[in-house]
């Protein structure tokens, strides 16, 4: 016997996942709710997705990161802010004690060796290729997370990611010599010479890197992703997401500080060796609060199984009944169109399967989507004339191409006549009940069993 299988453990299990949330008190409400998010990220993190992905990101950046700051620094030498590039990496790379401020020397000088006039255009166009790419590699791994298949095109990353990396310097280095200069007037003097005043602005003093931490943590996981990220969710990512940087930035000061054992083995790659582990434990707290801004956007993914949840095909044609339900109502009453993230929402179903669902309809010109971002949608043809063995067999067909179909499938004789029945029996049960008849208030079968009798 396993202890998946011990009794407590399955009563806990029970205990935790098996309640609906929305018949229970508030209070305990929230507690298993977040009970079940704890769980659900320790399991993330334990099956070694975000790892393997914080790992990818390691490389990418020391491939990038002089590229990258080459090109910021470019940038910011117009505007005459370059001398701040060297503070803010070496308090970024903080952690790392005094190997952080020889490895920010090695960085700068390889920045100032790099002269951008002479690379020529295939330089300077791999040259933006390789900065761009540590945000691409991001962004798939922000995708992954956020159960996004589609990536953004080529043309809106490059425009996206360029408007980062040449405004964004600009924004954060014109904030830190703002603060900086404000410190240095005479009234912020005098407040800082008065024991209350004093007392208050070091407490700021600690408090604001943290605060600046997290609201670039938020800024980050509402842009990168490829989907709409709602401000709130993105705020709780970033202040798990900050304070876990934060604390870990404070216990690796101590590991590195303590620790002798390092230098003894690795001698000269010692530093090296912390300068990756500090980079991956950076990217893997960055990724963890995404999860967390996931997770509490889409509750609907808090599930006890890992991995995609995956409707059955019973699941299926039920989702598309109570979708086309739900779209006639609201286009028999004039009602802003839905979209796939209220849908989901509405009907406490993953993302995924309601994007396979309304694919399927909307492939089968069954719906239509607007313009708008993000879509929404509408029924592509008259309800009236639309009947719901239609919906039926556009879900049921979904996914079938040439290679495999049911004409395809070689099947015994019994089996296809047995087939036959039961869509015969389907048809005679279904009639020509509309798709009208799904947002009616009353039960559209029962006039038809009556007919029918």
């Amino acid at each position: 016997m396993t202890w998946e299988q011990l009794p407590l453990v399955r009563t806990l299990e029970r205990a935790i996942w098996d309640p609906p949330l929305n018949s229970l008190p508030r209070g305990q409400a929230m507690l298993l709710r977040s009970t079940r998010l704890a769980l659900v990220l320790a399991r993330d993190v334990i099956a070694g997705q975000l790892t393997l992905r914080a790992m990818s990101l390691v490389y990418t950046t020391l491939l990038s990161i002089v590229p990258l700051l080459a090109l910021s620094f470019s940038v910011l030498k117009a505007f005459g802010v370059h001398n701040q590039v060297a503070p803010a990496l070496r308090r970024l790379l903080a952690p790392l004690g005094p190997g952080g401020d020889e490895i920010t020397g090695y960085i700068i000088e390889f920045v100032a060796r790099m002269n951008v006039g002479v690379l020529g255009s295939v330089g300077f166009a791999l040259l933006l290729y390789t900065a761009v790419s540590l945000m691409q590699k991001l962004e798939e791994s922000f995708n992954f997370i956020w159960h996004i298949a589609e990536p953004r095109s080529m043309g809106e990353r490059f425009s996206r990611y360029l408007s980062v990396l040449l405004v964004g310097p600009i924004l954060v280095f014109s904030a830190i010599g703002m603060t900086a200069a404000v410190q240095r007037v005479d009234v912020v003097q005098a407040v800082l010479a008065t024991e209350p005043g004093g007392w208050l602005l070091t407490l700021l003093g600690l408090v604001i890197p943290v605060l600046l931490v997290v609201a670039a943590f938020t800024f980050i996981y509402i842009f990168v992703p490829n989907t709409r990220v709602r401000f709130w969710p993105a705020l709780a990512g970033g202040i798990v997401g900050g304070l876990l940087w934060h604390t870990a930035g404070w216990f690796f000061a101590v590991f590195v500080a303590t620790s002798a054992r390092y230098s003894a083995i690795y001698s000269g790659f010692a530093i090296l060796v912390l300068f990756m582990i500090w980079l991956y434990l950076s990217w893997l707290i960055l990724l963890f609060g995404s999860a967390v801004a996931f997770y509490r956007q889409h509750p609907e993914y808090l599930l006890a199984e890992s991995g995609e949840p995956r409707l059955s095909n019973r699941m299926r044609e039920r989702l598309a009944l109570t979708v086309m339900s739900l779209i006639a109502q609201h286009h028999r009453d004039g009602l802003p169109a839905w979209t796939s993230l209220e849908l989901s929402q509405r009907l406490n179903v993953p993302g995924h399967a309601m994007h396979a669902v309304l694919n399927a309809l909307h492939q089968t010109g069954i719906l239509a989507h607007t313009d708008s971002e993000p879509p929404g949608y509408l029924p592509a043809r008259e309800l009236a004339t639309l009947s719901v063995r239609t919906v039926l067999a556009a879900v049921r067909s979904a996914g079938e191409d040439r290679f495999l179909n049911p004409s395809a499938l070689p099947v015994p004789e019994v089996v296809e006549q047995t087939i036959q029945r039961m869509e015969q029996a389907l048809d005679a049960a279904l009639g020509d009940l509309s798709v009208t008849a799904l947002a009616a208030k009353t039960p559209a079968l029962t006039s038809l069993g009556a007919a029918s009798a």
